[in-house]
C-alpha cells in the first residue's frame, strides 16, 4: 500500500519551482513505474475525499480563506473526470465549476479578467475553473488574431503582438493572482499533461463510442494539428506564472486515476497549511446554549 508520505514526495517532484525553464518533453505524461494499480487507486481516492469533505467543512466555518483550484490541458486529459471524481464528496453549497468557453461580445467589452472576478470563490468556498484566464495567454498565443477582438488601445494589427506583449500578460496575471493570495485566496493549478498519443486513442474511443460523440467536435480534431505550438505555449505560460503563492502541478495524465489522487492530495495539503479551526463561543454564548438545551429537554 502506498502511504502518505510517499504519495507527499511524489507530488513534490511534480510541483513546478519558481524560475523554472520548462521543457513539456522532459516531464513525464505517465506515472513512471506505476506507483500504484487501480483497485488501490480507487481505495485511496475513496479514502482522500473523506478527508476533503471535512476540511472543506472546516473551511466554511473558518470563513477566512478561499480555495482557487485551476485545471488546464489539452483536449481528452480528464479535466471534467477529475472534477467529477475528486469534488464528488464536497457539499455543492461551498462550491462553484465554471467552464470557460470563447468569451461573448459582452465579456469582450472588458478586460479578459472581468468574467474570471465574477466567478471567484467568496470567503469559505472552493472555486473550479475548468480553464480559466490562462486561455488569454494559450489559445490566442497560439492564435494571435483572436486578440484583435479585444480591441486593446496600440494593437492594431497581429504584427503588434509581439513577445513583450506576452510578457506583460504573464506580468499581469501574476499581480492578478498575488493579490487574491494576499486577500485570502489560497491557489492550486493543475496542468494535465497528456501524451498526443494517448490523445489520439481517446479521440478515437469518443468518435467509435455513441454515447461520447457530443464529447468531441470537428474542432478539437483540427486544433491537435497545432500540438507543437500548444505544447510550448504551456511550457512558457507555466515557466512565467508558477510561483510560490500560486505553484503549478504538472501531473502525468495518462493515468487518471493516479492524476485524481495526486489533485486530491494537493488539494488537502493545501489545507493542513491554513491551520483551519471552527469558530469558538464566547462563555455567554455558550450559556445561551445551554440555557436553550434546557428548555428544549423539559419540552
Amino acid at each position: 500500500m502506498l502511504d502518505k508520505n510517499q504519495l507527499n514526495n511524489y507530488l513534490s517532484t511534480l510541483k513546478v519551482k519558481e524560475g523554472t525553464i520548462l521543457s513539456l518533453d522532459k516531464c513525464d505524461t505517465l506515472f513512471e513505474n506505476r506507483l500504484i494499480d487501480k483497485l488501490e487507486a480507487k481505495h485511496l481516492l475513496k479514502k482522500g475525499i473523506k478527508q476533503l469533505t471535512k476540511m472543506q467543512d472546516k473551511l466554511y466555518a473558518d470563513n477566512r480563506y478561499s480555495v482557487l483550484i485551476v485545471l488546464q490541458a489539452m483536449d481528452a486529459a480528464g479535466k471534467d473526470g477529475a472534477i467529477k471524481h475528486v469534488m464528488s464528496g464536497f457539499n455543492p453549497q461551498g462550491v462553484k465549476v465554471t467552464s470557460f468557453k470563447a468569451p461573448s461580445v459582452e465579456e469582450k467589452d472588458h478586460d479578459y479578467f472581468w468574467r474570471h472576478y465574477k466567478a471567484l470563490p467568496g470567503r469559505g468556498e472552493i472555486g473550479i475553473f475548468n480553464r480559466s484566464h490562462y486561455e488569454n495567454v494559450l489559445v490566442t498565443r497560439v492564435h494571435p488574431e483572436f486578440i484583435m477582438g479585444e480591441n486593446i488601445p496600440g494593437i492594431t494589427t497581429v504584427k503588434d503582438i509581439d513577445e513583450s506583449f506576452w510578457r506583460n500578460r504573464f506580468e499581469q496575471i501574476n499581480r492578478f493572482e498575488k493579490n487574491l493570495y494576499e486577500n485570502g485566496t489560497r491557489i492550486l493549478k493543475f496542468f494535465l499533461h497528456l501524451s498526443k498519443e494517448e490523445q489520439k486513442v481517446r479521440f478515437l474511443e469518443r468518435i467509435d463510442n455513441p454515447t461520447k460523440n457530443w464529447k468531441l467536435s470537428a474542432a478539437d480534431a483540427k486544433e491537435r494539428k497545432l500540438w507543437d505550438k500548444y505544447q510550448r505555449a504551456y511550457a512558457e505560460m507555466i515557466s512565467a506564472t508558477s510561483k510560490e503563492y500560486a505553484p503549478w502541478y504538472i501531473l502525468p495524465a495518462d493515468d487518471k486515476p493516479l492524476t485524481r489522487i495526486c489533485i486530491a492530495t494537493a488539494i488537502h495539503s493545501e489545507f493542513k497549511k491554513l491551520n483551519l479551526k471552527y469558530p469558538e463561543l464566547s462563555e455567554e454564548d455558550r450559556q445561551k446554549l445551554l440555557q436553550a438545551k434546557k428548555e428544549l429537554l423539559s419540552e
